[in-house]
């Protein structure tokens, strides 16, 4: 898998670190738990978006691109990492965002993610849950087109076969990493939600054949559309590198147990799971995406579902200013 070929902007010097988690190892008395701190990739406050924009960002500079547009929820942190992007690059950004959750909250409608995409220069628009956002998002990208821009359309989360070279690539630094540590991977665990971080990570461990099984944590599809989706475009991702032989629809997992009342919706085990690596790592978790897949993970261990013997990494994919925006509920949580 030779990434060089595709056109890419370097955001954030890398590799991003590989930490072991001893202390919530000895907490719940199972694996050994190791943490992949992709919220350090640096670029607005870092998070797994930056290195699919690096792809992203690379592809559209390399059309003559002058404008990125792209959507999300209300606190969405692809917004925040695209916006920023593009004023690293000299070029404007607009975003929609879709009210997925009913709210009134003004610390969920202005703070946390939505300030800094305001800081960044990037021009909201809102949409009513529920919107067809793609079809809006090319709506919008002609709008641009006819005032004379030339828009470079990013689907939300960066989740195409071009964003998810970037997780391709997060396998192969991986991999490299617990190779020069000496350290045998059992398992690699991680939010899963618009998809482009779960499929670059299958397709990077089976073109590498690792051996390493990739579970989602699901934050928002049920679990047959969240593997449906997942199997997708890591096959698009396949083609696209040249992969022979495509992925294997056994090679994505997804365990989507731990929604809740759905996406961005609290739970109690995803405030437990803050807490915990906040207390016992001074690690900051985000409510939305990190939260709740670190809740499922402290629940399989619980339940013995993943042995004792193993060694699991945890790939954190960022958003802790999406804390800002609940803050109610958590500080209510964390008395």
């Amino acid at each position: 898998m030779h990434l060089a070929r595709f056109p890419r902007i370097r955001f954030f010097p890398g590799p991003t670190p590989l930490e072991p988690l001893d202390n919530l190892s000895r907490e719940l008395g199972g694996p050994r738990l190791w943490i992949k701190r992709d919220d350090c990739t640096v670029l607005a406050t870092g998070g797994n978006k930056v290195r699919k924009l690096e792809f992203l960002a690379g592809e559209a500079m390399a059309l003559g691109c002058d404008h990125l547009i792209t959507q999300g929820a209300v606190q969405s942190n692809h917004v925040r990492q695209t916006a920023a992007a593009a004023a690293r690059l000299g070029m404007t950004s607009s975003a929609l965002l879709e009210h997925r959750i009913e709210t009134n909250d003004a610390d969920y409608l202005g703070s946390g993610n939505v300030l800094l995409d305001q800081m960044f220069g990037c021009a909201l628009e809102y949409r009513p849950g529920g919107t067809d956002m793609n079809a809006e998002l090319e709506a919008a990208a002609d709008k641009l087109r006819a005032a004379g821009k030339k828009p470079y359309v990013i689907p939300g989360g960066g989740s195409n076969r071009v964003g998810a070279l970037g997780y391709v690539g997060c396998a192969q630094e991986l991999m490299q990493q617990a190779d020069e540590m000496g350290l045998r991977i059992d398992r690699l665990v991680t939010a899963t939600g618009s998809a482009g971080t779960h499929a670059g990570l299958v397709v990077g461990m089976e073109g590498m054949n690792a051996n390493v099984p990739v579970l989602g944590i699901g934050v928002r599809a049920p679990k047959d559309r969240q593997e449906t989706n997942v199997h997708n475009l890591a096959q698009a991702t396949a083609e696209y590198l040249g992969m022979k032989g495509g992925i294997a629809r056994a090679a994505v997992v997804a365990n989507c147990d731990y929604i809740g009342g759905g996406y961005g919706i609290p739970t109690d085990a995803m405030l437990e799971a803050l807490r915990m690596l906040a207390r016992l790592e001074g690690i900051l978790l985000d409510p939305v995406y990190s939260g709740k897949a670190m809740s499922g993970l402290i629940d399989l261990i619980r339940k013995k579902q993943i042995p004792a013997n193993e060694n699991v990494v945890f790939l954190h994919t960022g958003g802790a200013v999406g804390l800002y925006g609940y803050t109610p509920v958590i500080k209510q949580a964390m008395a």
